[in-house]
Formats: structure tokens, sequence, C-alpha cells
């Protein structure tokens, strides 16, 4: 008689296949079908984002496309590019964008005058002067008048503009001038000693940490800043000089960074009356049509940094999901 044994049975039982038991198989089949599902759907679900991309793509270089092609205006009309906010790199009314819009308002022949209407506290000096040497390029080029129009305000980089213009036009309680030139920071110093703050800070060059607001200001340092603002600031005086000319009724206050009033700024010759931009138009240039050259950032440029990011992730993970390397 056969005892009975507690181990698996090694007889050649129906229930095995290969050794391996039918609930063994089946349980593999099921999670190898439950790992094909999930790499399908992840493929699945990367080409619905990619399909995605492609679309949003598609949109982009259309609207890229109808807003590019801008067909020139051929009737008499004044040409009018707005100078709004700070002038700086980058900002919408950086010297890329300016130069690229009175580029386009010069060589439109329907064009008769171009009038900068400007509402700016000021910026960077160096794009002003970029936006200054062009517009006295293109005027001597396609000779046509240029006129700026203050609304709220036209201060230091903004004036500095406004100075290439043939005349300057703005309301009696705008606010103009501000020519100087400035550079702000913080000093931490006593705070830090207060509080039991050591620096250590190691440079390679005596004047690479000038300006470190946590280190004590150095006086030779401070004259070197001071010399630079000195000669910028000269150059901006100048620039105001060859714009106005004889116009211009210098005191000891014109260049100290100061701001007056608009009918102030008339009466000291930083600006030639008071008027606004359809005034200009109709009673200065004789043409009432207004057309708007202003380059703005680009609604399909607007849509690519708000998805072109998040896409771009989306697609990283979907990648990375299904094996894919992005190198």
């Amino acid at each position: 008689m056969t005892e009975p044994t507690f181990g698996p049975s090694t007889s050649n039982s129906p229930d095995r296949v290969g050794g391996v038991t039918w609930e063994r198989a089946t349980i593999e089949k099921l999670v190898l079908a439950q790992i094909s599902e999930q790499r399908a759907a992840r493929r699945w679900k990367m080409f619905m984002r990619l399909l995605w991309l492609a679309i949003i793509g598609a949109v982009i270089w259309f609207v890229y496309k109808a807003e590019s092609m801008s067909v020139p205006i051929t009737t008499p009309h004044t040409a009018v590019i707005e100078i709004r906010g700070e002038i700086a790199s980058g900002a919408e009314a950086s010297a890329e964008n300016v130069v690229a819009s009175l580029i386009s308002a010069f060589e439109d022949k329907g064009a008769q005058a171009v009038v900068l209407l400007i509402d700016s506290p000021g910026g960077s000096p160096v794009q002003a002067g970029i936006i200054n040497d062009e517009i006295t390029r293109l005027k001597a080029l396609h000779n046509k008048k240029v006129y700026a129009v203050v609304e709220e305000t036209c201060a230091s980089a903004a004036y500095y503009i406004a100075a290439a213009a043939d005349s300057i036009y703005v309301d009696k309680a705008s606010l103009v001038g501000s020519i100087g030139v400035l550079m702000d920071g913080f000093g931490f110093t006593g705070l830090m000693e207060k509080l039991g703050i050591e620096r250590r800070l190691m440079t390679a060059g005596e004047n690479k940490a000038m300006l470190d607001p946590f280190s004590p200001q150095d006086e030779a340092q401070r004259a070197y800043i001071q010399a630079m603002l000195t000669e910028i600031h000269t150059q901006f005086i100048g620039v105001v000089r060859k714009g106005r000319g004889d116009r211009l009724k210098e005191t000891p206050d014109t260049f100290s960074g100061l701001v007056w009033s608009g009918q102030q700024a008339v009466n000291l010759g930083l600006a030639d009356g008071l008027g606004s931009l359809d005034y200009v138009a109709r009673e200065v240039v004789k043409a009432e049509d207004i057309v708007d050259y202003t380059q703005r950032e680009n609604l399909g440029l607007r849509l690519a940094k708000r998805f072109g990011a998040s896409i771009g992730e989306g697609m990283f993970f979907a990648a990375r999901s299904t094996g894919m390397q992005l190198k």
C-alpha cells in the first residue's frame, strides 16, 4: 500500500502542462495580457499627445502666417507706433519690436509720416539708443517726418527716443523729461553685523564683487561707477541737444533728472506744443486715417510659450514610459 504524502504530486496529471500547473499558466497569460494592454495604452496616449502637438503646431503656423502677411496700405494715412511700458530687451517696447515697426511704417508708401505714441517711464539706455539711431537713419533714407505724441509719461529712455522726432506733442498734464541716469541697489552690511552673519565671498579679480550688496562699499569702485554713469548721462545730453537744437531753452535743471508737466516742457523747449494723436494726424500730417504698425507679440508665439512646456513635458514622460530615449 502506498503511504500518503503531503508534498506535490509527481504523477502525470492532466492538470499539469510541461511541469507547470494550469493555474500558474493562466495567471501568466493574464499578466502578459495586462502588460501588453498597458503598453498599448501608453503608445496610444503618446500618439494622441503627438497628434495634439501637430495640431497646435499647425494652428500656430497658420496664425503666424496670417499675422505676418501684412499688405501695404497705399492710400495716404498716418502711421502710428506705440511705445508703452518699460523699454527693455524682451519687453513689448524693445528695440527689436520698435525697429521692426519703424521699418514697416517707413517702407509703406501710403504712410505720410510716422507718429510715435509714447507712454513710458523709461528703461534701458542701450535699447533707447538703438531706436534713436534707427529713427535718424530711416528719416534720412525715406525722407519722412517723425512726430512724438506723449500720453501720460515720456521720461528718461522714452524721452531719449522722442528726441529723435522732428516735433514732440504733449498733453498739458503729461510728465516729460527725467534726463538722467541711475543705478540703484541695496546694502545689508550693517544688518548682517547686527544679526551676526559673516559674508564669505571668494573672487578672482579685485573688482569682480563690485556693487555686491553684502560687502562694504569700496570708494574707488563707487567712483568708477559714478564716472560711467556720468559718461552715459553726457551721451543722453548730447542726443537731446542734437534733437531739440535751438528750440531747447537750457537751465541749470534741464539735465538734472527733473520731470516737468507737458505745459512746462513746452515752455522749456523739451516739447513743441499741445496735441493728441488725432490732432497731429489731422492738423500736422494732414492724413486723418491712422494705421497702427506696432509689432506686438505674435499670437502664435504666445500659444507656443503656453503649450510648449507642458507638451514637451508630456512627451518626455510618454517616451520614458514606452522605453524611448530623448537625446
